[in-house]
């Protein structure tokens, strides 16, 4: 039976809605539409699922301190900015059921909001003098960054590869929730060996959880987009790139040819969605996403039990068994 979000939270359930003050006071501006834009955005929120890899990294390793207030608050931060900066690259009108910003204010108020909130997690930093909390965050940016373009530049030649594809994901997803439990490590004033051990751990969770995230789109649930998408986009994730692998040449010819030249035809998408659920390539991957999500246990169960222990493993079966 699933673990409910509430039950994992309540080792910090005090800690998580002190937190939502810090996080509001943290985007306060003089300017009124900036103010109106940050409301609608916390009115907004999601499951802060990363904040709570901030607190129970810190809870483990040492105890929960002022620090793991900015720590948190510059990881919701950086991550706020990149989601409103992916809905204008992808020119994405919506995201978990609400507006998002984009749509609302146009392009050009969405990357400048974007913009200040990356500024306001930066500054968070130097005010609160949490150097080493800037470098693990500023690594996660540049390399967040470089995942996007390597996936662009080789969706455009269709050639990802398996290693290939590990590394995009460990770029765009695993880096940030990998940096979320380094600087949790970090504010509770541990050594740095113990720290790496962290962001070690949140990189192998990250990737179970993008490797979950692909596995959607190729799924029956209801999970907020269209089944698809990532074909559409030219994008081959584990499953596909599984498929194509073992596929016999002159089929995978055709799938190639159809994510190509006509990943804008629902018939030929549809086609490719049953390619990949015949051929096992949900299955492979979802044997993938376990392996990665047992390291994650084996690295976590070398920490001495405590009550935030036992939820940071039911945070990973919750990110790993989520339906959406």
């Amino acid at each position: 039976m699933s673990v409910r979000l509430e039950e994992i939270q309540r080792p910090i359930q005090e800690e998580l809605n002190l937190f939502e003050k810090h996080f509001k006071a943290s985007m306060k501006s003089h300017v009124p539409l900036l103010d109106k834009i940050t409301y609608y955005i916390v009115k907004r929120k999601g499951k802060q699922v990363r904040p709570m890899f901030v607190f129970l990294s810190a809870a483990i390793c040492g105890g929960i301190t002022e620090h793991t207030y900015t720590g948190a608050s510059m990881v919701e931060l950086l991550h706020t900015a990149t989601l409103v900066h992916d809905d204008v690259v992808d020119d994405s009108f919506e995201r978990r059921g609400f507006f998002s910003i984009n749509a609302l204010w146009k392009n050009k108020i969405a990357v400048l909001v974007g913009d200040f909130l990356l500024s306001r997690g930066l500054l968070l930093a130097v005010q609160n003098k949490q150097y080493h909390m800037l470098e693990l965050l500023s690594d996660s940016v540049k390399e967040m960054s470089e995942g996007e373009l390597l996936q662009i530049e080789k969706a455009r030649r269709l050639d990802i590869k398996e290693d290939i594809y590990y590394e995009i994901i460990r770029q765009k997803t695993a880096s940030l929730i990998a940096a979320a439990c380094g600087v949790g490590a970090a504010s509770s004033g541990t050594e740095a060996e113990v720290i790496a051990k962290m962001k070690l751990f949140g990189e192998k969770i990250g990737i179970a959880f993008q490797i979950k995230d692909d596995l959607f789109d190729y799924g029956t649930a209801d999970i907020g987009k269209p089944l698809g998408i990532d074909i559409k986009e030219k994008k081959l994730t584990l499953p596909l790139i599984w498929a194509l692998e073992n596929a016999p040449n002159d089929q995978k010819r055709r799938i190639m040819y159809l994510i190509k030249n006509k990943n804008e035809d629902a018939k030929s998408v549809a086609e490719v969605i049953q390619f990949v659920l015949k051929s096992g390539g949900m299955e492979y991957a979802t044997t993938v996403m376990n392996r990665y999500r047992e390291e994650a246990f084996t690295i976590l169960n070398s920490f001495p039990e405590n009550p935030a222990l036992q939820s940071m493993r039911d945070l990973i079966q919750f990110v790993t068994d989520r339906k959406k």
